[in-house]
């Protein structure tokens, strides 16, 4: 975080979606907290369609932000912190969405307004790991972009492409419930050649690839387990689903081993004396290429739709975002 002169008070920026968030409230609560911890008036900033967050994020260093608040879903959050990257002015999130993964995976508080503000106020900095990617066209043209929480190509992107809007609005993360539904129909395995940590290449059939900064998915299902947002690494999860009752067993790994049993030590033994589950394969390290073999695949990053992709690179900017996260009692 930027560190104020003696005599210049620190200073919040708010970035907010104002299709997510009830913007009069979000005032009300930031301009108390600002008040009351004796920092200068808040910067206001709202998303469009055109700058989900980056441009104005950028002007809000540029006016000397010490802290960028993001108010929004994930989309948001993951522009803000697109911008923050390599500042040191640090990101706290007041989670207006339907997943909210960075919050869920930081434990940080997802219905109380006033909570998530005081955290930005008066919270402690901590430094976590970005994801960053290099998607590659079909014809060519390359974009980099920062993922959070997850990047993936193959099913989970199809399932956030169909996934009705609507239906999303009045029922949250169930929709994706849906989105898989309508998903199912066009799916087949994709096969890749890969290279980790710039190895030699290897090839594999996937029905989806996942490359995570964190592990945990909304409604608690804990895809990656050891995944952790300041580790310097990524964790990779290859859903490979073989004959017909593949995917209850990829069901098993995510939902039983990952989220029931290795919550206690009991668990955790039965976990080592099982059978391990060849239909998920787990990765991790800190550079991965990917090449889909055929047509371009759908890809995603933090629950949003980025078209297909011919090819991926991912690797990880080891402590690059400073999030604000409860002090330390």
């Amino acid at each position: 975080m930027a560190t104020p002169s003696a005599d210049k008070k620190p200073r919040a920026a708010v970035v907010y979606n104002p299709i997510k968030v009830d913007v009069s409230k979000v005032k009300d609560v930031v301009t108390a907290a600002a008040k009351a911890a004796g920092w200068a008036p808040t910067l206001w900033f709202e998303t469009t369609e055109e700058d989900a967050g980056q441009d104005v994020t950028a002007s809000a260093i540029r006016r000397g932000a010490d802290v960028v608040i993001a108010a929004g879903g994930d989309g948001t959050v993951r522009a803000v912190a697109e911008a923050l990257r390599d500042s040191g002015v640090s990101l706290a999130l007041v989670p207006s969405g339907t997943g909210n993964l960075l919050a869920r995976n930081l434990e940080l508080p997802l219905t109380s307004l006033e909570h998530a503000v005081e955290i930005a106020f008066n919270g402690d900095d901590h430094a976590i790991d970005l994801g960053m990617v290099e998607i590659i066209r079909a014809d060519g043209d390359r974009e980099e972009h920062a993922f959070l929480v997850m990047a993936g190509l193959g099913l989970d992107a199809k399932m956030i492409k169909n996934t009705n809007s609507k239906l999303k609005k009045a029922v949250g993360w169930l929709a994706y419930v849906d989105g898989i539904a309508r998903s199912v129909p066009e799916l087949k395995p994709v096969r890749i050649t890969y290279s980790l940590n710039k190895g030699a290449q290897r090839s594999m059939s996937v029905h989806t690839i996942i490359v995570g900064n964190c592990g945990m998915l909304p409604g608690g299902l804990l895809l990656m387990p050891e995944a952790r947002p300041d580790d310097g690494l990524l964790d990779i999860a290859a859903l490979r689903p073989r004959g017909p009752f593949g995917w209850a067993k990829v069901w098993r790994k995510v939902a039983w081993e990952n989220g029931v049993l290795r919550k206690s030590a009991l668990g955790r033994k039965i976990i080592d004396l099982s059978a391990d589950v060849r239909d998920v394969t787990y990765l991790t390290g800190t550079d991965l290429r990917m090449t889909v073999e055929g047509k371009p695949e759908e890809f995603q990053l933090d629950g949003d739709e980025f078209g297909e992709a011919r090819s991926v690179h991912a690797w990880v900017d080891p402590g690059a975002l400073t999030v604000k996260v409860p002090a330390a009692v």
